[in-house]
């Protein structure tokens, strides 16, 4: 049998049994990656109770940078029985099986083309341990130490994480240094180390930062100026506005009084949640709602009044698998469609799409702004796996002297100097009307503001030819949003080739993987990367100036391909679908895969 041999460019995958700590033993693991100068990406696989079931941490080591998710797993370390039958099958011929060996592994689950490395974890803390709370905490401990030793990591960097990690607490400092030498020591006299997959420190991450979406979307919310929060708890989104909160309670204190300078409301259901965001807007505040699809389903009314009413709001969808309750901890962009036309009548909405984290931070500042200047509801696109996640992500940064964009809004004088004030009337030909702050003046403007059928100056009728009139205006101020909101990014010169790959999101680090590979097999072809809807001229031109797109997304009804084709009313022949929703991110060899396997199907045709 020949092993898989590697430096820096292997996957890891740890199998756990949710509730038994193994997350903070398996977070060690990466961040000694990140601080011996490699770049990674690491997956939380978790099921939606809250204890028992299995739980999988998957760490990618890519010397080259590729931070999507790879096919395969060349080393597991499977501590639950529970998983074990699926653990062993999932590994690469050639890879590596390590796990408790303190009782007997079944002759069922041995195969021949892997490494075993047991290690009698349970037995070791049986011996040295008598609390069991311990003896199931050190146990996770143990096997980061054994692989420290099996993979050649530097140990140094491991007692540096532990000295941080137990700072406030350093008796705690010297038992998990030792647990992790309990294991070290084991493989080093069993076991011939290093294995064939080695890790080699490197100066490859610079000032790269490991950050969650849902935290820099909920500091992003700070920057943005939001001092309202309203939400109704649901996963995957609720540690975004606990980010909100918490960064708030250090950046929106009154540093005289005490006093916090900021709201976070959490209402009855995620209705009223948009509806205390929305009345908080109205009132002048900057405010925000986070949910997730079934979120997004109860929030339609309100959304609906919002653009018709031309109220800003911001909400951020972190989108997981669906219909329903589907599958709560599992990732997919699976609400495009929903969240682009919510609400009945005819509505669109303004989406936003980051890729990574220093994207989610500003591009959540930045949206509301575009809510205040284009007075409609701003969504931001994320989803489980960006949301909860961590990510190796460029530095966040902000310029202090930046000032918010209100948009058009009359004040005092103003008003004052007018004979009357249109609500909803167009004075610069671009669809934007201009607002008012309740309280701006003890007697025009400030109220003015309907979900019914208004006319200009926001006097009820139901006269169709008016109704026209606005639902007109608003589509102007819908094109006029084409050329504010964020541009897409093209990874080509213009348009060299018949081809295109279209892709947004997180689908981004595996569809740029992708088309290396695809490079590797002498296919090239140009790339555009969406960050919002609605599209752009650019985003037409690209499509039109190609003869095939790959629209590359995580849903099965290919949602932005329907979007691509509904508002540039493109062929649909020429849009083909790549596709995955199995609720864990798409791979960029399944991309490649897929277009190949397309491309003689095309030629076949």
């Amino acid at each position: 049998m020949r092993s898989i041999a590697a430096v820096n460019d292997f996957v890891v995958r740890f199998a756990n049994v949710n509730g038994t700590g193994s997350a903070s033993a398996n977070n060690m693991f990466a961040k000694a990656i990140f601080r011996m100068g490699l770049p990674f990406s690491a997956k939380n696989i978790f099921p939606s109770n809250i204890q028992g079931l299995p739980t999988w941490y998957e760490v990618r080591i890519s010397e080259k940078g590729y931070l999507g998710r790879r096919d395969g797993i060349d080393l597991m370390v499977c501590v639950n029985p529970q998983s074990l039958p699926q653990d062993v099958k999932s590994v690469r011929s050639g890879g590596y099986f390590v796990y408790d060996s303190t009782k007997i592994l079944h002759p069922e689950f041995v195969r021949e083309d892997i490494t075993y490395i047991g290690i009698p974890m349970m037995e070791i803390c049986l011996r040295e341990y008598t609390d069991p709370r311990l003896r199931q905490l050190f146990k996770n401990m143990i096997y980061v130490g054994a692989l420290s030793m099996l993979l050649d990591m530097d140990f140094e960097v491991f007692k540096g994480i532990i000295a941080d990690e137990f700072k406030k607490k350093e008796k705690l400092i010297a038992p998990n240094i030792n647990a992790m030498e309990l294991g070290r020591n084991y493989v080093k006299e069993h076991y011939e180390c290093p294995i064939g997959l080695r890790m080699e420190t490197r100066d490859l991450v610079g000032d790269s930062i490991v950050l969650d979406g849902n935290s820099a979307c909920g500091l992003g919310a700070v920057y943005g100026g939001a001092t309202v929060a309203a939400w109704y708890p649901i996963t995957p989104s609720t540690s975004l506005v606990n980010a909100f909160e918490k960064y708030a309670n250090r950046l929106r204190i009154d540093k005289e009084t005490g006093k916090k300078k900021f709201a976070v409301v959490q209402a009855e259901d995620e209705l009223a949640a948009i509806g205390v965001a929305i009345g908080a807007n109205w009132n002048g505040a900057r405010s925000f709602t986070a949910t997730s699809g079934p979120g997004v389903s109860l929030m339609n009314e309100f959304l609906g009044l919002a653009y018709f009413a031309e109220i800003p709001v911001v909400l951020t969808d972190v989108q997981r698998s669906g219909p329903s309750t589907g599958m709560p901890t599992r990732t997919q962009q699976s609400d495009i469609t929903l969240a682009a036309y919510a609400s009945h009548g005819d509505s669109k909405h303004i989406l936003i799409f980051p890729s990574n984290p220093k994207e989610c931070f500003e591009l959540q500042a930045l949206s509301f702004d575009l809510a205040d200047r284009l007075q409609t509801p701003i969504l931001v696109m994320i989803d489980l796996d960006l949301g909860m996640n961590e990510h190796l992500s460029p530095p966040l940064k902000w310029d202090d002297n930046r000032k918010y964009d209100l948009g058009k809004v009359y004040d005092a004088e103003d008003l004052e100097n007018m004979a009357q004030y249109g609500r909803y009337l167009d004075t610069d030909g671009d669809g934007i009307t201009y607002r008012t702050i309740p309280g701006t003046h003890p007697t025009k403007g400030s109220f003015f503001t309907r979900g019914t059928s208004r006319d200009e100056y926001a006097r009820y009728t139901e006269d169709g030819a008016v109704y026209v009139r606005n639902m007109n205006r608003l589509l102007k101020k819908w094109d006029t949003a084409k050329e504010i909101i964020p541009q897409p990014e093209l990874y080509q010169d213009g348009n060299q080739h018949k081809e295109g790959v279209i892709f947004f999101g997180t689908t981004t680090y595996s569809a740029l993987e992708a088309l290396d590979l695809l490079k590797e097999e002498g296919i090239e072809m140009d790339a555009m990367r969406l960050l919002s809807f609605p599209f752009s001229k650019k985003v037409e031109d690209f499509v039109n100036g190609h003869e095939r797109i790959y629209v590359i997304e995580q849903n099965r009804d290919a949602q932005m391909r329907s979007l691509l084709i509904n508002e540039l009313e493109v062929d649909p022949k020429k849009l083909i679908r790549i596709l995955n929703f199995d609720g864990m991110p798409i791979t960029a060899a399944y991309i490649s895969e897929q277009i190949l396997e397309k491309m003689v199907v095309e030629k076949v045709e």
